[in-house]
């Protein structure tokens, strides 16, 4: 496979059109990137912030329901069919409004729509306890979920873009602290919520302070972004002399470049007619793959705790199961994409996380009391299946547009499919009062997630296969 250097192209296609018509200097891989000196130092500082308080954003509103599902179902009077139901928008979010993401990002530029995002998120935490009755809750949850499911999938795009020659080391950051803020809310929404005298609508609310702190570092790259268009202006004013000289260096360096394999590809991704993602059998396997490990997760956030107060676990420590097995990622979310990048075949890795996933499975039926810590620890380490999806998202693409197309596939797909999962179980739980039938449910969908992983982790690109049809 060729390397992430030789594989980053110009990302520019997914910019803005005022960032687009800006010119900016090209890198030896082809990539565009900021200006050199103290401005390019200050903006990379504000992107990996950015990156770092969105990542941690985009999990609590799911996990510190997961931790207060009893509490929001007695207060609200949902059956557990309606909870089912609740667990089940996520991903039903993810999948509606993450396909919008690429489109918005090239009208309004992907830092934009992420500060939106975040913006979104910190409106819908905070209305949600209060929007009154079922149907409000679901529809401030949808608002909030909105704003997680087009920062998901812009996350690998603007890692691609800021970031060319280090996709691995920033997926893994990114997917680490991504980790961080899904066991954070597990671990003390529960005691916070004793803290603050036991109001579950305050428990909730709060989480919203964090998604208010993401708006901050994408604000000043916005603005940055709309008045570098001011320079470009200026410059088409130089005198016809300054010009000329200008174009004849860039043809200089445009000559210079053809002779190196990375600009070659550069360019021939860009010469490219738009990617026909759906004739790739890896943006196949990848959107499965996506659907099912996502599947994994939602039932574990949204229902793990609950199985562990049906064994006899008091709420606090289920909280705490729920968050070892969250933060079992934060290492690993950093490793595994570090591993899986100098790799050829990310299939055993898949087998791996699966195998894991399977014993988890087989104690929680078993022993789910007597042996929790260990079920955790397991069901954590399977669920690190997320950070190696998005990896291979940015591996299975050779450009920038190529990754967002895909990445909007997989994560739209993938979400669609793993619908019915959290609902499902809560229907066989309710119908056959006890956890036998949604543990075999989900330890039988983890035999096709390893196969399908498998398949998507293949040392191929969707351009290659889309092309080959």
């Amino acid at each position: 496979m060729a390397s992430e250097e030789t594989r980053a192209v110009d990302t520019r296609t997914a910019m803005s059109p005022t960032e687009r018509d800006t010119p900016a200097p090209v890198g030896a891989s082809g990539t565009t990137t900021l200006e050199k000196g103290p401005a390019r130092a200050w903006a990379t500082r504000l992107v990996v912030a950015g990156i770092v308080l969105s990542a941690v954003n985009l999990r609590p509103a799911i996990t510190s329901l997961g931790a207060l599902l009893e509490e929001v179902r007695d207060g609200l009077g949902m059956s557990g069919s309606v909870a089912g139901l609740l667990t089940s928008v996520p991903p039903l979010c993810f999948a509606v409004f993450g396909v919008m993401a690429p489109r918005l990002a090239r009208r309004f530029g992907p830092a934009a729509v992420v500060c939106a995002g975040m913006a979104a998120i910190f409106t819908g935490l905070l209305i949600r306890p209060y929007a009154g009755g079922t149907a409000g809750f679901l529809a401030a949850s949808a608002l909030a979920l909105m704003g997680i499911a087009v920062s998901n999938v812009l996350m690998p795009v603007i890692v691609k873009r800021w970031f060319p020659d280090r996709v691995g080391s920033m997926t893994g950051l990114y997917s680490m602290v991504l980790a961080l803020g899904t066991s954070l809310p597990a671990a003390v929404t529960v005691p916070l919520t004793h803290a603050l005298g036991g109001n579950w609508k305050l428990g909730l609310a709060v989480w919203a302070v964090l998604a208010a702190a993401a708006v901050v570092p994408w604000i000043p790259l916005v603005r940055e972004g709309r008045e570098r268009s001011v320079p470009a202006a200026r410059s088409a004013q130089a005198p016809a002399k300054a010009k000329a000289k200008a174009k004849a260096k860039a043809k200089a360096k445009a000559q210079a470049q053809a002779q190196t394999p990375a600009s070659a590809s550069a360019r021939a991704a860009e010469e490219q007619p738009p990617l026909r993602i759906t004739r790739s059998r890896t943006a196949w396997a990848l959107a499965v793959f996506f659907g099912l490990q996502a599947t994994a997760a939602y039932i574990t956030m949204g229902w793990m705790p609950q199985i562990f107060r049906d064994a006899g676990v008091s709420a606090g420590t289920a909280g705490l199961l729920l968050a070892v097995t969250m933060v079992m990622g934060v290492p690993l979310a950093f490793v595994i994409p570090r591993i899986a990048t100098r790799l050829p075949h990310q299939g055993p890795i898949v087998l791996v996380l699966g195998v894991c996933g399977l014993a988890g499975y087989a104690g929680l039926y078993l022993a789910p009391a007597a042996g929790a810590w260990a079920w955790a620890l397991l069901l954590g380490i399977a669920n690190c299946a997320f950070p190696l999806a998005l990896t291979m998202v940015g591996m299975r693409a050779r450009s920038g547009p190529g990754v967002a197309q895909l990445s909007a596939f997989a994560q739209s797909t993938g979400y669609l499919i793993s619908i019915p999962g959290p609902l499902l179980v809560g229907v066989l739980y309710q119908h056959s009062g006890g956890w036998g039938l949604p543990i075999a449910l989900m330890a039988g969908l983890m035999v096709p997630q390893m196969v399908v992983g498998v398949l998507a982790g293949r040392d191929r690109t969707v351009e290659e296969e889309a092309a080959a049809r």
